[in-house]
C-alpha cells in the first residue's frame, strides 16, 4: 500500500508537471467507490476542475491534493493500488522503468479513474489509476487563504513526521506513548497520531530503532522514546528523499529483505546471518529480526510466529499487501482490513424457503431448494437404521 515516501513521489511529479497550468479537458469515470465513498461524482469532479489553474501540489501523510485557483479542490488518496500517470514521463520507480525501457506507453493508462489536460504547448495529460478501486478522490470546499488541512478529512490526521516536524516532536511522541496502551506499532500505524506510516514504514523504524514491535506503547523508557523519534525522522525523511525508490534505500535497511515471505528462493536471513521471521498479532503481520529486536517489557501475549519458509518449501506465491491498519481517523487502512466471511451469509433465510407459493430461493444467482425439499431429500437417503436394528433382534429372538 502507498506509504508516506510513494505519496511524496507523487506530489513531487505532480509539482513539477501541472503546478502553474490551467486544467482545460477534465474526463472521470462514473466509479462508485473511488468518487462515490468519498462523497462526490465523477461529473462533479469534471465540473470542478475544468478551467481552473494548479497553483500547488501537497501532502500529508498518505493524502495529497492539489490547491485550484478557486474551491472546491481534489483531495485524494491512492488506497492500495492508486498511481498518477503523466504522458512521456516515467513516474514510477527505477526497477519499473527498467522493466518497461523499450515497451510503447499505453494511453489512457489501464485502470484509469480520472485525466487531466491542460493549456500550453505542450500540454501536460495526468492520469489517476487504481486496479482495486480503494483509492478516493474527493472535493473540498476550502475558500482561498484557508489552510486545506484544517478540513475533513486532513484535520482527522496526525501531523506528517516530514513536513510537520514543529507540531511531530519527541515530546509530541512521548505524550501519545503514555497516555496510549497499546503494542508500539500499533500506535504508529494509527492514522489520528501519525500521518503517513504504513506497515513497511512502521517495520523499518522497529528495526532501526531495535525495539519489538509489539511491546506496549506505555511501557517504554525515555531513553527508548528518544531512540524511537530518531528512527522515525531517520526512517521517514530517507524514504521521502529518495521519493520511495528502493533502489536508492541504504543497504541495512530491513526494507530490502523483507518481502520473502511465501516466495520461492526467498531470504530468511539478514546478509549478516540473523534471522528474519514474520508475527501476527491480532490478524497484523510485522517483519522483525528476533536477534535485533528483544522484547524489554510488557508485551502482547497472543503472538503467532511465521518464520519464512525455505526456498523448498515456500512455493511461488506473489508478495502479499500488507494494508491492514488500524486507523479511527480518515485514513482508508479500516476498509482494506480482509472481511471475514459471515456463517449467515450461506444460510438462505427462512422467509426465502420454498413455501407455499411456490418460490425457489436463490443464492448468488442459483436456484436452490427449499427446506422441505433437502429434508425429503435426505430422509430418502438415509437408511433407517433403527428398523434394521430391531429387524435383526426379532430374527435372533424367534
Amino acid at each position: 500500500m502507498p506509504e508516506i515516501a510513494e505519496v511524496a513521489r507523487v506530489v513531487h511529479f505532480l509539482r513539477l508537471h501541472l503546478v502553474g497550468k490551467t486544467i482545460t479537458k477534465v474526463l472521470a469515470l462514473d466509479d462508485a467507490n473511488v468518487f462515490g465513498k468519498a462523497g462526490t461524482s465523477s461529473s462533479a469532479f469534471e465540473k470542478a476542475l475544468t478551467g481552473k489553474k494548479v497553483v500547488s501540489a501537497g501532502t500529508q501523510g498518505k493524502y495529497f491534493w492539489l490547491l485550484l485557483d478557486s474551491p472546491p479542490h481534489p483531495v485524494m488518496h491512492l488506497g492500495m493500488t492508486g498511481w498518477v500517470h503523466i504522458r512521456g514521463e516515467q513516474t514510477g520507480y527505477t526497477r519499473y522503468v527498467e522493466r518497461m525501457k523499450g515497451d510503447k506507453e499505453q494511453w489512457p493508462p489501464k485502470f484509469w479513474k480520472f485525466q487531466l489536460q491542460t493549456d500550453g504547448d505542450p500540454s501536460v495529460e495526468v492520469a489517476f489509476t487504481d486496479a482495486r478501486r480503494f483509492g478516493r478522490v474527493r472535493l473540498v470546499d476550502c475558500p482561498a487563504g484557508e489552510d486545506i488541512r484544517q478540513r475533513s478529512p486532513l484535520v482527522e490526521n496526525g501531523p506528517d513526521p516530514v513536513v510537520d516536524r514543529d507540531v511531530f516532536t519527541e515530546d509530541f511522541l512521548k505524550r501519545k506513548m503514555r497516555t496510549r496502551h497499546v503494542p508500539i506499532k500499533a500506535l504508529l500505524l494509527d492514522q489520528a497520531t501519525i500521518s503517513g506510516v504504513g506497515n513497511w514504514v512502521g517495520d523499518e523504524i522497529m528495526y532501526q530503532a531495535k525495539l519489538h514491535p509489539e511491546q506496549y506503547c506505555d511501557d517504554f523508557g525515555d531513553a527508548d522514546i528518544s531512540t524511537l523519534y530518531k528512527a522515525i525522522c531517520y526512517v521517514c525523511d530517507t524514504a521521502v528523499e529518495k521519493l520511495g525508490d528502493s533502489e536508492q534505500f541504504p543497504t541495512d535497511w530491513l526494507f530490502n529483505h523483507r518481502w520473502g515471505k511465501g516466495k520461492k528462493d526467498s531470504a530468511t536471513t539478514l546478509p549478516s546471518g540473523e534471522k528474519i521471521t514474520f508475527v501476527t498479532v491480532g490478524g497484523r503481520t510485522s517483519c522483525i529480526v528476533p536477534s535485533v529486536q528483544k522484547k524489554r517489557g510488557r508485551a502482547v501475549v497472543d503472538i503467532k510466529e511465521e518464520e519464512v519458509a525455505p526456498p523448498d518449501e515456500a512455493g511461488t506465491k506473489s508478495r502479499f499487501f500488507e494494508s491492514k491498519g488500524e486507523s479511527k481517523a480518515g485514513d482508508l487502512d479500516s476498509e482494506l482490513r480482509p472481511k471475514k466471511r459471515s456463517r449467515a451469509s450461506k444460510v438462505v433465510k427462512k422467509e426465502d424457503q420454498e413455501g407455499e407459493d411456490g418460490k425457489v430461493p436463490k443464492l448468488n444467482g442459483i436456484e436452490l431448494p427449499g427446506r422441505a425439499k433437502i429434508e425429503k431429500k435426505a430422509k430418502a437417503s438415509t437408511p433407517d437404521l433403527g428398523r434394521r436394528r430391531s429387524s435383526r433382534l426379532n430374527k435372533s429372538a424367534s
